[in-house]
């Protein structure tokens, strides 16, 4: 059993039902400086989970090849939602062309890796530890990121996982990151971490450390500020309310994550892909309500990924099926809203009717690293990559 398991089993064998918890130990971090200051500055990651369908996200209505690959899912270009004069945004993204309009969306298309896996598991492993595709890295590309320049000391934690237990780009030994999928479980549960009675034990007395940070970082959490805002009802909904919350409280923290899925849509994709996008945007539109409540909007990013995207073929069964370059959308008060990336090449498909990206993911990740918390993404991701340039000054 490594230790990672024996920390969790030990917990619950103790009988303490943490919703929160530590990914590491290491609560000690060097003093703020005017580099790790930088993070007051918000990364909101939206994973969309099972690989979102990029060409009936950011449609190209006026290409002949998309109604010809998908004469059954195609979306059709009178329902498009224009945003050039050969792209158009899926019908239910309409929450999203408000911010669309004041240019605060950037969408970016292409999104993908050179020699890409159609597995999930390890394509998330790639995007989440930002690895070449025949790299294996044990650390998340964030994990790294506060390995390199730790967040201030006072923050509540790293980072926080809402609505999922996998730690994905937070993984690694060190991190301070808290999960939890609902704001007050979180304070209600920390609450009843007690020290652990045998400190001669020294597994013990590490379990008690790690318990007294979870009531540490409950401690500056608050679930009381009463929004204006109204949040979207659903599953979805409440991790964006619970996130707001994590802002409002003022405790600190660089990063919350999100999970909304599933985007495997082997089958009867028009409604199902249609509910999850309706789901996003109106996510995304109150989150932005709720930071300019907080006036927190112009030092928020709200930043989608996903595995992969979808086969530009739809299949036998009103579906698609596991693809590669995809769709993103980078938001916020300082974005430049705009298209990035190139438009898909649908007459230009691989061996395996496949679409090339134009645009390397870790591309995303440094413009975070780099442009939005001022550090250095070359010896965090291994390589250099080219920025987006999607950011005010």
């Amino acid at each position: 059993m490594n230790r990672r398991h024996f920390l969790a089993s030990s917990i619950l064998a103790a009988g303490a039902p943490l919703v929160g918890k530590f990914n590491g130990v290491a609560w000690a971090a060097p003093a703020v400086t005017e580099v790790n200051s930088l993070y007051r500055n918000l990364l909101l990651l939206v994973e969309l989970k099972g690989a979102n369908d990029g060409l009936n996200t950011v449609i190209p209505y006026t290409d002949p090849v998309y109604a010809q690959l998908r004469p059954r899912i195609a979306i059709a270009g009178d329902q498009a939602l224009k945003i050039s004069d050969r792209e158009g945004l899926h019908p239910s993204l309409d929450p999203l062309m408000a911010l669309w309009r004041n240019k605060e969306l950037a969408v970016v298309q292409g999104v993908g890796y050179p020699a890409p896996n159609l597995s999930h598991f390890r394509s998330i492993d790639i995007w989440d530890t930002a690895s070449k595709s025949e790299e294996y890295l044990d650390a998340g590309w964030l994990a790294r990121t506060f390995a390199a320049v730790p967040t201030p000391r006072q923050f509540a934690a790293d980072g926080v996982i809402v609505g999922s237990s996998n730690m994905g780009p937070l993984s690694g030994v060190g991190v301070r990151s808290i999960t939890l999928s609902d704001t007050q479980q979180f304070l209600r549960q920390a609450r009843l971490a007690k020290p652990l009675v045998d400190e001669r034990n020294a597994a013990l007395k590490h379990l008690m450390s790690v318990e007294a940070e979870i009531v540490h970082a409950a401690s500056k959490l608050n679930a009381n500020y009463q929004f204006k805002t109204e949040f979207p009802k659903g599953a979805f909904g409440n991790q964006v309310r619970t996130a707001a919350q994590m802002v409002a409280s003022n405790a600190g923290m660089a990063t919350i994550r999100l999970t909304l899925g599933s985007f495997d849509t082997h089958a009867g994709q028009l409604g199902a892909h249609a509910n999850l996008l309706k789901e996003l945007a109106e996510g995304i539109a109150a989150f932005k309500a709720a930071m300019i409540e907080l006036n927190r909007w112009d030092s928020t990013m709200v930043m989608t990924y996903s595995e992969f995207g979808r086969r530009p073929k739809e299949n036998q069964s009103g579906g698609t099926d596991h693809g590669t370059a995809s769709a993103h959308f980078v938001a916020g008060g300082r974005v430049i809203g705009g298209l990035y990336g190139q438009a898909p090449q649908l007459n230009r498909l691989d061996g395996s009717g496949n679409l090339a990206h134009a645009v390397d993911f870790r591309s995303l990740y440094a413009t975070v690293i780099e442009q939005w918390w001022g550090g250095n993404a070359t010896p965090i991701l291994h390589g250099k990559f080219e920025k987006l340039h999607l950011l005010k000054a």
